[in-house]
């Protein structure tokens, strides 16, 4: 196999060993990912939970393929924890998904020009309610792509990106009113740059969404102690 055609099929173009496809993949699937919660969002659409889940799916069907379609840090995480992934290219999807991420704030808020909107800043006992409801459905996120399109027990399915998308759908629908349905780090420093959360609680979600993308990855190894196996969508990580 050529040079050229080695290089085509793991991803890596250019200089040795900096995968800048997986790193371009994963700032534009997240851009478009928090440009749509943003604009959605902050236009108070009524469908905003099917419009978000809908983007993180045709973004995970476009990039999946060359990134593993993440377009978020608690994803890449889980990844690294269920040993698909080094951390050190974790930190590089991560910075990748968080400058897409903040990137798209700003232009949501340009597209929208929305009135003053309350900041969410729990206290009290919603400090433990939106902890809890991050750490849940950002927990199954994590568990479902990992299930879905990860194992290898089935390597190259076609329902991947519904899945993962119909996660964050139901995920919104059920505690969106709670905690702004975030499951993402990179949603989170984007809903604080456009005013949606406040910049001194985001630790509530930061913490929350590390944690359960940890634990998630655990659960998949106690689960599948015997899924060694690649998929198209760890092949390149």
């Amino acid at each position: 196999m050529s040079d050229t055609a080695h290089h085509r099929n793991d991803g890596k173009v250019g200089t040795p060993g900096v995968p800048w496809r997986n790193y371009a993949t994963e700032f534009i699937g997240t851009f478009f990912l928090v440009l749509a919660v943003g604009c959605a969002v902050l236009s108070k659409s009524a469908l905003a939970p099917v419009g978000i889940g809908l983007t993180l799916t045709v973004m995970v069907y476009a990039g999946g393929h060359i990134s593993g379609g993440h377009f978020n840090p608690a994803v890449s995480l889980g990844v690294a924890v269920r040993g698909k992934i080094t951390f050190v290219r974790t930190l590089g999807y991560a910075i990748a998904q968080i400058a897409g991420g903040v990137l798209a704030a700003v232009v949501a808020q340009f597209i929208v020009d929305p009135a003053s909107h309350p900041a969410l800043s729990p206290s009290g006992r919603d400090v433990g309610a939106v902890f809890l409801a991050e750490l849940l459905f950002t927990f199954a996120l994590v568990y479902v792509m990992l299930n879905v399109a990860t194992s290898a027990d089935h390597p190259h399915n076609g329902f991947y990106g519904l899945a993962i998308g119909l996660t964050v759908v139901a995920g919104i629908t059920a505690v969106g009113g709670i905690s702004g349905g975030f499951f993402n780090p990179a949603v989170t420093l984007g809903a604080a740059v456009m005013g949606l959360a406040a910049w001194s609680d985001i630790w509530i979600w930061l913490l929350a969404q590390l944690a359960a993308s940890g634990l998630a990855g655990v659960v998949f190894l106690l689960q599948n102690p015997q899924d060694k196996g690649d998929t198209a969508f760890t092949r390149r990580l």
